[in-house]
């Protein structure tokens, strides 16, 4: 697992072993129904190929970068490794 992946997961685990009023906190700090006003303008247009769904142009963009993967995996293997 990488160095990037270890500090996911580490961050995943610290905020899965919270008691529920840090639980409650947390998520009234990261609501959905906040708006952020700093995304306003922020679009993908361009992001892929003219014509290319943003689901092709993703999976391109993950292939050129390494991290498409092929074998299937779990939200466990991500936080704890894969058990292979």
């Amino acid at each position: 697992m990488s160095i990037e992946s270890q500090d996911a997961a580490e961050v995943l685990r610290t905020i899965w072993s919270q008691e529920p009023q840090q639980l409650a906190e947390l998520d009234e700090e990261c609501s959905p129904n906040k708006a952020c006003r700093n995304m306003k303008d922020i679009t993908f247009d361009g992001f892929g190929e003219e014509g290319e769904d943003m689901q092709s142009a993703w999976k391109a963009k993950l292939a050129r970068e390494g991290k498409l993967t092929t074998t299937p995996g779990s939200i466990r293997d991500l936080v704890f490794g894969s058990s292979n």
